[in-house]
């Protein structure tokens, strides 16, 4: 049984082959054992509750249960831009006119901006090529949502995630090429580590202080912004089943876009419910349904076969197991 569980120090190993296997772009999962390592010791101290809620940052492995492959990642960090800035390319249209010409005119420039600050981002989604089907990619990015229900008050209002931007098939960023590469005079994935390893100030130091003409850049540069990377198609429709829509912002580097929901109208967190489990033998049930815990500390989720009777769930020993419940705890579930 597939069932997403807290990540701690013991998964470095797996968390760095899922980095590797997720290729360039992947800012959040950089392919570097330091960085990776202090990120589980974060997510440990996450889920146990001694960080301050707005520094925590809790990343989920996706775990076959009798096999104990991990094949999958996601994550939810509590707030971003607090002590580093939160930068974006923000796409904005510019009106202007002639009157004795009878001319109007419209363009698009990109500005930088930092207008994300203390809002919940949700990311890191990954998989292994042959988990990409069956529900698996749902179950992960799903159980992101079911943790937020968990306990909302702990994260913002405001839940945005960035989508990884346009790369060609041999690795080439059409955006980084053209446009941030003049500003940011450094190979892509220099740039790219440098913005998850320190405080962002070179961003600052050398991005462009004044907005860019869209329609004065080459055209290979302007067919991209916006658009999500080709292994990013599926979370991208994920993202926006649960009520996502683009807000007009994309990364400086590769130009991916920026989705954002107000949590609580996040399908997911919204239409869970918190019921009572009672563990039976089996389940007759049409449908699977997503289940997790009421709890941040031990977090788990799994879809599997739920019958809902009132405030009451009946789930089969096995799900109980994997979700390490008992008759009585509560549970969130949503059909």
């Amino acid at each position: 049984m597939l069932v997403v569980r807290p990540a701690g120090p013991a998964d470095l190993d797996h968390l760095l082959e899922l980095a590797i296997l997720s290729g360039p772009g992947f800012t959040s999962l950089p392919e570097d054992p330091d960085q990776l390592s202090e990120r589980l010791d974060i997510s440990r101290d996450s889920f146990g509750g001694t960080l301050a809620p707005q520094a925590r940052w809790y990343t989920l492995m996706m775990e076959e249960t009798d096999t104990g492959d991990v094949d999958g990642i996601a994550s939810v960090k509590a707030a971003v831009g607090l002590n580093r800035p939160f930068f974006s390319f923000r796409v904005v249209n510019n009106a202007s006119s002639s009157p004795s010409l009878d001319i109007k005119l419209e363009h698009q420039t990109l500005q930088l901006v930092n207008e994300c600050t203390g809002w919940t981002e949700v990311g890191s989604l990954f998989l292994k090529a042959d988990r990409r089907k069956g529900g698996a990619g749902r179950l992960l990015s799903q159980s992101r949502y079911m943790l937020i229900g968990a306990q909302p008050d702990l994260f913002a209002e405001t839940v945005l995630a960035e989508l990884r931007g346009v790369f060609t098939p041999d690795g080439a960023c059409p955006f980084w090429d053209h446009v941030a590469h003049k500003f940011f005079p450094m190979p892509f994935d220099q740039a790219d580590m440098m913005t998850g390893s320190t405080d962002k100030q070179f961003i600052l130091d050398l991005a462009p202080r004044h907005p860019i003409y869209i329609e004065l850049l080459p055209e290979p540069a302007r067919a991209v912004i916006g658009k999500v990377h080709p292994q990013g198609v599926a979370a991208m429709a994920l993202l926006e089943s649960e009520g996502f829509r683009p807000n007009g912002l994309v990364d400086i580097f590769d130009a991916g876009p920026t989705v954002s929901c107000p949590r609580d109208h996040i399908r997911t967190v919204r239409d869970a419910r918190r019921l009572t489990a009672s563990i039976v033998e089996d389940v007759e049930a049409e449908l699977p349904s997503l289940v997790s815990t009421d709890s941040l500390d031990g977090f788990r989720a799994v879809r599997a076969k739920a019958a809902i009777d009132g405030d009451t769930v009946r789930l089969p020993a096995e799900v109980a197991d994997a979700l390490k419940v008992r008759t009585g705890d509560t549970v969130r579930v949503k059909s």
